[in-house]
């Protein structure tokens, strides 16, 4: 005669064995065992502890593509990912520092008349 509780628990353990593999198939999975857990900007080295801090971005911006070989992935802290998006929507906006058509120039120099300022103090 079975045990229910044994027949309980390997239902559990398969159904969390499952829910394992199903987890590995994802990219995010895929490209934590293909790279080293370590940040592709600022080189913060990442730990079993504080993993869920690195995260898995898209080079070409595009979730939908994901190469088996990993070519779009590169993982980044979750600071220096949102840095990467937000420069994503600054540059969609105009607003980049490389003088987008949008992008306004600084004409105020406050140091325009330094010389003279100096030279009227003596």
């Amino acid at each position: 005669m079975a045990n229910p509780r044994n027949d309980k628990l390997d239902r559990v353990v398969a159904e969390a064995r499952r829910a394992r593999e199903l987890r590995e198939q994802g990219y995010r999975e895929q490209a934590l065992k293909m790279y080293p857990h370590i940040c592709g900007r600022c080189s913060r080295e990442f730990t079993r502890k504080n993993l869920n801090e690195l995260t898995v971005h898209h080079r070409d911006h595009d979730h939908d593509n994901n190469p088996a070989d990993g070519s779009n992935w590169e993982l980044l802290c979750m600071y220096c990912h949102d840095n990467e998006h937000q420069r994503q929507l600054e540059a969609l906006q105009g607003n980049t520092s490389t003088g987008g058509s949008n992008s306004a120039t600084a004409t105020y120099n406050p140091f325009a008349d330094l010389k003279t300022m100096l030279k009227t103090k003596k």
